[in-house]
């Protein structure tokens, strides 16, 4: 979508003369250096090697075979880890920031925030991390901890999480994995599903999660964990040890542990257990297996040009998450470097950084990153609400720029001077040198995804997987610049079009194919842990031995073999009426208002119209309070009556301006002063919303909306 160029008819005349003149000066090098791009991106990407409109469809280049493996001889993912630190022994593998300072800051409302100043990142090379994993594998097994017996990490995303991974690897250690902002009873739930003796953690982590709930282990014999701090640890129930990490890497480095031999995995051994975040109900072990895991990462490799030892990523996205650890797998295998942040420190402006001091992405510079939707989100609402403050010739210059950058990536073109000039402060928020960004997790707007395609010089990559299928499915072509699709099958995956007749899709729809999307290949996990009942209704295998995943999600092929995802089962309700009400789809609308910070839409079948519960933007509606004059605290302006109905006048006109039927416009609506976060439990690690407790948190409001009080 273009932004609204006001601004003088004369200067806009002479902007478009200069702007000619350099498109026709730049035309023949572009022609001659980005020509094939444009090429590349309109080709045909997947086809149906059925001939049936409803697939399946897969990869023009592995229409005869699907991929499963990234290097011959490298079955398992020890093996491939082993592989990376041979070929690549001095580069540098994980980084970790030095904590220079501490320091309470005090804000205006009494608050206190903890800040931080950084230093650089100091690095482990691929021979390090090796070995620090083989001595953590090591005394892991003197410890009591046997193969094919689970062991969970509960964890943040830091370096310690990947060697403790590649150590469970190695020594065929089944690694449980669980979100670190899960509730106690979640936990619990998973440490006795899965039966394990043996934690790792943090110290954070144990102190506020984890030590409530060790009674109701009691299975639990050891806990790891990763810091070198405190040293001993008083006061935990009887028969429990408390270990550092380091104390288990000195138990595992004597020879009489290291000389052991150990039995290695096979293929078909399970890699990882790994919980779901629970959006849909209690969290799901998915059991994904060491060649699960590699034809997933070797889909993803695939997609992403250049890939190699030149490429820097930064992780910060929960490894519990099978987007985060199977993006951080890629990078090892390939000899990328591997820098960590988190949330509260990935930028100058982030909550944790101390005024005047770097966040991560300045300091790293990565080439690569992975972003949950709703992170691009945020950024793309705090550059436009800055443009709305600049200056007028400041703002006409960027909105040119803007809609001038649009129109030339539509037709393969490339912009060095607006990228140089306009462009070039916005891209310094990730560092400046950012050449692909991969979205997955959840839905991209395409108002989103346009702009970080233009702010950021740089490919947005939407891809689509379930943990269920490795996180693979389908990644977009880094030379595509469309919107709203995600891309043509991976080339370790296929995808059939299931029929689904309640909700009117079919295989046979035109002008595109339309169904429920089942993802078939060796990417396709083994099922969930202890679940045989789930097992039957969502996964199966075909004739020929490929196991498939239904994934309850509703997609369409368009005739470049790119696939569209436009519904979810479980999202839709049917009205009253009669009516089906996509809920999924009237959030990713409205989202895009700039009042609006999240949004869940409700409908009851019982009734005959939508309602929705929105975080707004406190910015933009403390500025609507102040013109409407209304005044009070933020929870009191949330609560007001009438700013209700003034949020709910300006989000019926956006929805109105998107097309939406009138069925799918929310009628009422809550304001939320509290944030979902993951951890009010309202939002998964990948925010998405937890539409069960969304509805039990508010069902007063629920009632209040139907006219039940």
């Amino acid at each position: 979508m273009k932004l609204k160029e006001d601004m003088n008819p004369l200067l806009l005349q002479v902007f478009r003369s200069v702007v000619w003149v350099y498109s026709f000066i730049t035309f023949l090098p572009w022609y001659l250096l980005s020509g094939a791009n444009l090429e590349r991106g309109k080709r045909v990407k997947a086809l149906s090697v059925s001939g049936h409109p409803g697939g399946p469809y897969r990869a023009v280049n592995s229409v005869r075979q699907l991929a499963s493996t990234l290097y011959p001889g490298c079955d398992t993912l020890d093996k491939v880890f082993d592989y990376a630190r041979q070929r690549f022994p001095d580069r540098d593998c994980l980084g970790t920031r030095e904590v220079l300072c501490e320091e309470d800051e005090a804000q205006p409302n009494g608050k206190v925030f903890k800040k931080v100043i950084l230093g650089d990142y100091i690095w482990l090379s691929y021979e390090e991390a090796y070995q620090a994993a083989v001595r953590f594998g090591s005394g892991l097994a003197a410890l009591g901890q046997r193969p094919q017996y689970n062991i969970a990490i509960f964890c943040e995303t830091r370096a310690e999480w990947l060697i403790s991974a590649q150590a469970c690897f190695m020594y065929n250690f089944p690694l449980v994995t669980l979100y670190s902002t899960l509730g106690g009873p979640a936990i619990a739930h998973g440490l006795n599903e899965t039966e394990v003796t043996h934690i790792i953690t943090s110290k954070d982590l144990l102190q506020t999660r984890l030590k409530d709930i060790l009674l109701e282990v009691p299975r639990l014999q050891h806990i790891i964990v990763v810091d070198d701090k405190p040293t001993t640890w008083p006061g935990f129930p009887r028969g429990i040890s408390v270990h550092n990490m380091a104390t288990v890497q000195e138990l595992g480095a004597k020879p009489e542990n290291l000389s052991k031999p150990h039995r290695q995995p096979l293929p078909s051994d399970i890699a990882v257990i790994m919980y779901t975040s629970g959006s849909t109900g209690i969290p799901k072990g998915v059991m994904i297996s060491h060649s699960n895991i590699i034809a997933g990462i070797t889909g993803m490799a695939e997609r992403i040009p250049n890939l190699g030892e030149n490429d820097t990523y930064i992780g910060y996205l929960p490894l519990a998450h099978v987007l985060e650890l199977s993006a951080e797998l890629v990078c090892v295998s390939h000899g990328c470097r591997i820098g960590y942040s988190s949330p509260q420190t990935l930028a100058d402006q982030s909550t944790k950084i101390k005024k005047g001091s770097k966040g991560d992405t300045s300091v790293l510079q990565p080439t690569l990153m992975a972003a949950v939707p709703e992170i691009m989100d945020r950024i793309y609402k705090n550059v436009m609400t800055k443009v709305e403050e600049m200056n007028s010739l400041q703002r006409t210059l960027f909105v040119l720029a803007y809609n001038y950058k649009m129109e030339q990536i539509s037709k393969g073109n490339s912009t060095p001077l607006c990228d140089g000039l306009v462009f070039r402060k916005v891209r310094s928020l990730l560092g400046g040198k950012t050449r692909v960004l991969l979205s997955g997790g959840a839905p991209l707007s395409a108002a989103t995804q346009r702009f970080m395609n233009i702010c950021f010089c740089c490919p947005v990559g939407q891809g689509y997987g379930l943990t269920e299928t490795c996180g693979a499915g389908t990644i977009s072509d880094m030379w595509d610049y469309s919107t709203g699709r995600v891309g043509a099958p991976l080339v370790c995956s296929e995808i059939t079009l299931k029929d689904w007749e309640e909700g009117g899709y079919y295989s046979t729809d035109k002008p595109n194919p339309r169904g429920e999307i089942l993802i078939g290949g060796p990417n396709v996990t083994m099922g969930y842990y202890k679940n045989e009942a789930k097992n039957q209704e969502d996964f199966f295998v075909d004739g020929n031995g490929q196991r498939w995943f239904c994934t309850g999600d509703i997609g369409e092929f368009h005739p470049d073999g790119c696939l569209k995802i436009i519904d979810r089962k479980k999202d839709l309700v049917k009205l009253q009426a009669g009516e089906y009400v996509s809920l999924g789809k009237v959030e990713a609308v409205l989202k895009n208002c700039p009042l609006i910070d999240n949004i869940c839409a409700y409908a009851n079948s019982d009734e005959s119209y939508v309602i929705g519960f929105i975080v707004p933007n406190q910015k933009q509606l403390m500025s609507l309070a102040e013109q409407k004059r209304i005044r009070g605290s933020w929870e009191e302006i949330c609560n007001n009556s009438e700013m209700e109905m003034e949020v709910l006048q300006i989000i019926t006109e956006a929805a109105i301006v998107a097309k939406l039927e009138r069925f799918e416009i929310p009628r009422k609506i809550r304001l939320s002063a509290e944030p979902w976060t993951p951890e009010t439990g309202l939002v998964t690690d990948a925010f998405k919303l937890k539409r069960k407790e969304l509805k039990t948190h508010y069902q007063d409001d629920i009632e209040r909306m139907y006219g039940g009080k």
